[in-house]
């Protein structure tokens, strides 16, 4: 059985989705329809960049959504693979959108609409260039979260995901941040500032998600809040909320599927970060990362 990702920010580079944007004239559609709904030219930024405005998260968030989709547009419409049937779809953090959007819960342009509003809001959380993340190598979701306990008085950071054993990403402001950063070299814990504009999965921001109007899902979607399966609409509704505030637990989402047979992932949109994750969590699984033609071409199922 196989289930399919989608990744979220960090995954982002200049030029992403250019061979299917050249290659395929509903893609191309999808690009012009993105740019109509998004009030600006992000088939653009996508394309040419510059890096600097694709990084800035409210572009960034409907960047990789596209890009995500479309190539599932493309392995629906040019290959003889029943993708549909996942057991499961999963996306990390931003890539839940991406999931929830090719299963059918939330349509195209809904979809690039809650995604603008959800980056600005994100984006102006805090002002600009004061909120970061900060990725925790090689320790401990435990030990981090006492550590944290116990400098709560000094900083406030938040543990943001929980990615894989030995890989934690942390939300804050920058100066916080900064604060942690010497508690963690103290420990020799290695840590590595990420390239992001803004602090995400902390009680800094909410959105308009109570506006959505979702539709049931035949298939199978997990959540990033619970990692478990998303029971019906309602709940949808409740988790999107909720992931806002709330670490991604995608380490466990993906003990999850594979505790329900899933033995093979296959990750479509830009960049290979959840593959590499995935490794770090179960290396018998298959893998796959569909973000070329020739990715395409390889797969099977």
């Amino acid at each position: 059985m196989f289930s399919l990702l989608f990744p979220g920010q960090g995954s982002q580079i200049v030029g992403m989705g250019k061979e299917f944007y050249e290659n395929f004239d509903y893609v191309k559609d999808l690009f012009q329809n993105a740019d109509e709904i998004f009030k600006k030219k992000i088939s653009k930024i996508i394309l040419e960049g510059p890096g600097e405005l694709l990084n800035q998260t409210e572009n960034t968030q409907t960047a990789i959504f596209l890009i995500s989709f479309s190539i599932f547009q493309v392995l629906e419409k040019e290959t003889n693979l029943n993708i549909k049937n996942a057991q499961f779809y999963a996306g990390h953090s931003l890539g839940e959108y991406s999931a929830l959007c090719c299963a059918g819960s939330i349509n195209f342009e809904q979809t690039i609409n809650l995604l603008k509003s959800r980056g600005k809001a994100m984006q102006n959380a805090v002002p600009k260039g004061e909120g970061g993340m900060l990725a925790v190598l090689g320790s401990k979701v435990e030990i981090i979260e006492d550590l944290l306990s116990e400098n709560k008085n000094n900083f406030i950071v938040q543990i943001a995901n929980d990615n894989s054993e030995g890989q934690i990403v942390l939300s804050g402001r920058n100066s916080d941040i900064e604060k942690l950063i010497k508690v963690l070299k103290s420990k020799n814990i290695k840590n590595i500032k990420l390239p992001v504009s803004a602090p995400f999965h902390c009680e800094l921001m909410r959105n308009e998600i109570q506006k959505l109007d979702f539709q049931e899902s035949k298939n199978k979607l997990i959540s990033n809040v619970t990692a478990k399966e998303i029971l019906n609409k309602e709940e949808l509704k409740m988790l999107l909320i909720d992931q806002i505030e709330n670490r991604v637990r995608w380490r466990e989402s993906v003990d999850h599927m594979i505790s329900n047979g899933i033995n093979h992932f296959i990750e479509i949109g830009p960049g290979k970060v959840l593959t590499g994750l995935i490794k770090r969590i179960d290396k018998n699984v298959k893998i796959n990362t569909i973000n070329t033609e020739s990715d395409i071409k390889d797969l099977k199922l």
